[in-house]
């Protein structure tokens, strides 16, 4: 009998040491997914930006102040795309960053539960929107407003489709800088009060200091959702290249002239369809700038605190 139970809790130590090995290999698998999907896209825009940069050199392609490689007096200058990018999604962010802050502390520190518990739904139901419906929010109700204050507004601008974009950010920010904020030891909270802070000032000098790290991920979430929105702007910002920083004009940003020229007619391998790659590589590399400075500042600010 001694030999029986032994030989029975070995082999089911076996059977469980063979089900944990085999959802460690589930889960290394799923994780190797991401990983293969990043590599995948890499490659396909590296790959195919080689072929256009073959035709068009990379100095025409950074200084010209022309895009249009669409047409037969050709340009390729992905300044004036990229100016329309900037420029809407500074106006997105001039409106998420401050309104999504604010929101994250009142409802990490001052809301009562019962304030949080519902407004924080609501608050998150604006990141299910269809971006098509705020594209049309956009045209026909945001740029009417603004004309109103400003008659010669033209009907597409990047304003109005930056104004737009900022307030369908505005839940990534909150809801991630609000659960950064709820991280944060009560101890630290506690130990302010003890000092003599107010409310106000624990929030502002203990909490948001503590929890920036998890703040300037919310911030480059942000930034990575603004620079890549598409429907948004090709409703309301019209899809006119157009090299400019004014809010106040028209313009075409990177996201928009790709599915302007993804939905064409235009033949695979010809110089205008492989734009639409060097304009995808363009815009990766620019989020990924701004990843590694969001990281670099997170690092710096989580040795400072």
């Amino acid at each position: 009998m001694p030999l029986t139970a032994s030989s029975k809790r070995l082999a089911q130590r076996r059977a469980r040491i063979l089900k944990e090995r085999a959802i460690e290999a589930v889960l290394f698998l799923a994780a190797l997914v991401s990983v293969f999907t990043t590599v995948g896209i890499v490659y396909i825009l590296v790959k195919e930006s080689v072929v256009f940069f073959q035709q068009v050199s990379i100095v025409r392609f950074l200084t010209d102040t022309q895009w249009t490689p669409l047409f037969d007096d050709q340009h390729f200058g992905i300044i004036v795309l990229l100016s329309g990018t900037l420029t809407s999604s500074a106006v997105a962010l001039a409106i998420a960053i401050p309104l999504g802050t604010i929101i994250a502390i009142y409802l990490s520190e001052f809301a009562p539960f019962k304030v949080r518990e519902i407004a924080k739904p609501f608050l998150e139901l604006l990141g299910g929107v269809p971006t098509i419906v705020y594209g049309f929010f956009a045209l026909l109700f945001v740029t009417p407003i603004l004309q109103w204050f400003y008659p010669e507004l033209p009907g597409f601008n990047l304003l109005a489709a930056g104004i737009v974009m900022g307030i369908m950010i505005i839940p990534y920010v909150s809801s991630i800088s609000e659960d950064a904020m709820r991280a944060v030891p009560m101890s630290l909270r506690e130990g302010s009060y003890a000092l003599g802070a107010t409310r106000f000032q624990t929030a502002v000098k203990v909490v948001v200091p503590a929890a920036f790290s998890g703040i300037a991920s919310a911030y480059i979430l942000g930034i990575s959702r603004a620079v890549g929105e598409t429907m948004i702007l090709a409703v309301s910002a019209g899809m006119q290249p157009n090299l400019t920083f004014n809010p106040l004009e028209p313009a075409a940003t990177i996201t928009a002239f790709i599915v302007q020229v993804a939905l064409g007619d235009l033949p695979h391998g010809s110089v205008g369809y492989q734009t639409i790659f060097a304009a995808g590589l363009t815009l990766m590399l620019f989020t990924l700038v701004c990843n590694i400075a969001g990281h670099v500042l997170r690092k710096r600010f989580r040795e400072a605190y």
